[in-house]
């Protein structure tokens, strides 16, 4: 939301607020409407108190000096446990408030659609509507168009689905319309061109095509139009060159082809022209650059402009970032004008990378390597001598033809550049000096002879490496060898643990360098922003090879400083199909290490746990037979390998969302809320009453006897998986078990080969452990995990095993000593915090 629409909210709220500060509440009907919200959203009584006057004491409600409700505000309130086991879009006490200005529901989870009811009979008062982040899907109700007092409308962050109505047209009020993050489709509609108060604009990252629509030029009081991640088509209209209140212009990731207009340089109010991931071509004119005087920040990457950049560019004393990489820009960079050089022009990133760049740079030049924080001009052709004190931490320089820097382009391939241009080059250019005198073909001939010494050295040293490598993997595989048969404990009895096993990270997955995460992810902007987690925020990006991905962010001063050593270490011992690919990892930074995935487009559990079908059909998409299969695939990735007990608890709480469809368990940052969750389910789990479990089953799941059995079954699995003691948690192969057979686990003790059932147990809870495990403690290996936070902090990373012994009967192994407590893996209290 833009700084202008945030202080005119806050003026308003701030007023209301103003003249209800001593008013009580004064009208039956709106009482009985915030009752009905109260129940129907299952709100907590510390936030919404029964006796407590609600303009006075109840969260997020506002009244006017009259008495009557003018604004509610759901952010940040919580649902009681009964309200959070099946949130619902359940809102029909605003219907009640006939004098409601304002409704925010941002964050607070409201599954299903907007209500047709909601622009027939809102109060005609109404005028700002936010659902940002709600979980609201379906589609936008043609009926919203009946709330003629609408000023902002923002529903990003959503699932909602189908066209944008063209009737949103009819909003003559709106000034604010955010539908970003969605999947809406269809083409935009040109009716949106009648809102004529329109200043922000947001359809963003959705599955918008056809072309941009000339109406849009019409709406002169546009500041912010953001088109970003679509599939729009066409060129950009020399129409939208009227827009001169414009300041922010974002049509990037979409398909759109042609020059750029020199219309667009009548927009003298731009500070921010984002057009990246296109494919637009052509060269930029004087005229283009030299009309944006505002102009902040230009990102114009992975195009197929030519030509060179306009020496207006370097004029333009507010610029920021400046990000032109991969096209076919080409020339030599010009002496900067003074305006660039004196003046106050500090920015963030300054990319021409990826272009057709050649010459020696100048000496004005090296000004841009202090005043932006990241400089990156490789995979050109500069040449010459790249002064050493601009080869900082901050700078790229790699792939040129530089004589004095590493990871250049080979000689050959830097001659034949520069001949096809007919220029000279003879690889001993620097600045300031005149190409020495000689014949071509001697200095051809010396640097043959040079070439020929410098890569028979570097065989030479190849095949050392390749020999060290050797050797260290043949010592490595020895101690592996040996810890995997519990060998190396001390002679004397000590109890002295084996020695671990190292795993050089440098050679899992490739070595992303944080330039290319940086671009991938359009510097980890918000709009590529998927998820925020325990271990790290996730984002999707692009390549530069075309190839989507998912990079985690770990933060080392928030997160287990090792934390990312575990996943690389586990993907380090073998994929398994059931696991997302991994691609590599950029550790180059020290306060932050990045892990890349390949991108799976299918969503995650979460989104597909919240869809529900229509609800006439009472019936989720997502069936029982689905969700054991997920369970299972599930199952068949945490083993093998073997997992740690860590690893257990988090699918037991997998488990627990599959039944009972409650969102986002297993990733919830909110640790209270899911203990106090956890301490209200489980109860209904136990060994002999089926039908208690059908209290905290999905109610959008329906199932038969025989699968109530199935699902009675999974419960208890996941149940043993919650024990807060770790060393009696199955084993994640005795879990495939149970999830391939379930029926056995509630209708016969395999363990013993008794055909009694469990239900006939009259145990204690200690012995129930041993009823429904059997076998699986006595075979255990009891599996330790080394948290994150205690692997080295090198390039590799340990992990310490138990010493075992045999015991003396039927070859089962056990465990001959007390474990030392350093051994035993935390309880799931003290561990929530890794948890993703």
């Amino acid at each position: 939301m833009p700084r202008v629409v945030a202080a005119v909210v806050v003026f308003v709220v701030f007023a209301l607020w103003r003249a209800a500060a001593a008013q009580k509440l004064n009208s039956a009907a709106d009482l009985a409407g915030l009752y009905s919200l109260r129940a129907s959203l299952g709100l907590r009584a510390r936030d919404w108190p029964r006796r407590a006057d609600p303009c006075t004491s109840w969260a997020g409600v506002a009244c006017s000096a009259s008495g009557r409700v003018v604004r509610l505000d759901l952010s940040g309130l919580r649902r009681t446990r009964l309200g959070r086991l099946s949130p619902r879009f359940a809102v029909d006490g605003l219907r009640n408030l006939t004098r409601l200005v304002s409704f925010n529901a941002t964050g607070f989870a409201l599954p299903g659609p907007v209500p047709d009811w909601f622009g027939r009979e809102l109060a005609p008062t109404f005028a700002v509507l936010i659902l940002r982040d709600a979980s609201v899907v379906g589609s936008i109700p043609n009926s919203l168009s009946g709330a003629a007092g609408l000023a902002v409308l923002n529903l990003a962050g959503n699932a909602i689905t189908d066209n944008i109505p063209p009737t949103l047209g009819q909003l003559s009020n709106l000034t604010l319309l955010d539908l970003s993050r969605n999947a809406l489709s269809g083409p935009i509609p040109a009716s949106l061109a009648a809102l004529a108060s329109l200043f922000y604009l947001d359809l963003s990252s959705n599955s918008l095509s056809g072309s941009l629509p000339l109406a849009l030029a019409t709406l002169r009081a546009l500041k912010t139009l953001i088109l970003a991640n679509n599939s729009l088509t066409g060129s950009v209209p020399a129409q939208l060159g009227d827009l001169s209140s414009l300041t922010t212009l974002d049509l990037s990731f979409n398909s759109l082809a042609g020059s750029l207009p020199d219309d667009l340089g009548n927009l003298r109010s731009l500070q921010h022209l984002i057009l990246a991931n296109n494919s637009l071509s052509g060269i930029l004119t004087t005229g283009l650059l030299a009309g944006l005087p505002r102009l902040q920040s230009i990102k114009l990457s992975r195009n197929n402009f030519s030509g060179t950049l306009p020496d207006s560019l370097w004029s333009l004393l507010e610029l920021r970032l400046v990000d032109v990489s991969y096209n076919n820009f080409t020339g030599v960079l010009p002496d900067l004008v003074p305006a660039i050089v004196e003046g106050n022009v500090s920015g963030a990133l300054f990319d021409l990378s990826s272009n057709l760049y050649y010459g020696i740079i100048s000496s004005s030049f090296e000004i841009i390597f202090a005043k932006f924080a990241t400089v990156n001009i490789s995979e050109n052709y500069f040449k010459g001598r790249l002064p050493l004190d601009n080869a900082s931490s901050n700078a790229s320089f790699g792939l040129n033809c530089f004589e004095n820097t590493a990871n250049q382009r080979s000689p050959d391939d830097c001659l034949q550049f520069y001949l096809a241009r007919g220029l000279p080059y003879d690889g001993d250019d620097t600045p300031g000096t005149a190409p020495p005198s000689g014949t071509s073909k001697e200095g051809h001939r010396n640097l043959k002879y040079i070439l020929i010494g410098a890569f028979g050295g570097a065989l030479v040293l190849v095949i050392l490496i390749v020999l060290l490598v050797c050797c260290f993997k043949r010592s490595g595989g020895r101690k592996a060898e040996l810890h995997e048969n519990g060998g190396g404990a001390d002679p004397s009895g000590s109890g002295t643990q084996a020695p671990g096993v190292y795993v050089n990270l440098s050679n899992v997955g490739e070595a992303f360098s944080y330039d290319r995460l940086f671009r991938a992810t359009l510097d980890f902007s918000d709009a590529n922003l998927i998820k925020k987690g325990h271990s790290g925020d996730i984002y999707r990006g692009t390549l530069d090879t075309g190839i989507p991905m998912v990079v985690k962010r770990m933060d080392v001063r928030k997160v287990r400083k090792d934390a990312h050593a575990a996943e690389l270490d586990l993907f380090s011992k073998g994929l398994h199909e059931r696991l997302v690919p991994f691609m590599g990892h950029c550790l180059e930074n020290e306060n932050e290490k990045f892990l890349v995935y390949k991108y799976v487009p299918n969503g995650d559990l979460y989104t597909v746990l919240q869809t529900k079908s229509e609800p006439e059909e009472g019936l989720q998409s997502l069936d029982w037979i689905k969700r054991l299969k997920i369970a299972t695939g599930i199952a068949q990735a945490l083993w093998p390998p073997a997992t740690c007990a860590y690893d257990v608890y988090c699918f037991g709480k997998v488990l627990l969302e599959l039944i009972t469809g409650k969102f986002n368990i297993s990733g919830s940052n909110d640790v209270d809320a899911t203990n106090e969750w956890l301490d209200h389910t489980l109860p209904h789990i136990n060994m002999y009453e089926k039908e208690a479990v059908t209290k905290i089953v999905d109610p959008f799941l329906m199932v038969d006897e025989d699968h109530l059995e199935e699902v009675w079954a999974i419960a208890i699995v996941a149940k043993s998986c919650l024990n807060p003691k770790p060393n009696k948690r199955p084993q994640a192969r005795h879990i495939l078990t149970a999830l391939e057979n379930p029926l056995k686990v509630v209708r016969q003790d395999t363990t013993t080969g008794s055909t009694a059932t469990l239900r006939t147990t009259t145990s204690s809870r200690g012995s129930w452990n041993l009823a429904f495990m059997g076998s699986w403690r006595r075979s255990s290996s009891e599996t330790i995990c080394v948290a994150p936070g205690q692997a080295r902090e090198d390039q590799a990373v340990k992990w310490s095993g138990t010493t075992r012994s045999q015991g003396s009967g039927g070859g089962e192994q056990s465990f001959s000593r007390k474990r030392l407590s350093k051994e035993i893996f935390p309880e799931p209290s003290s561990v929530r915090d890794l948890d993703d």
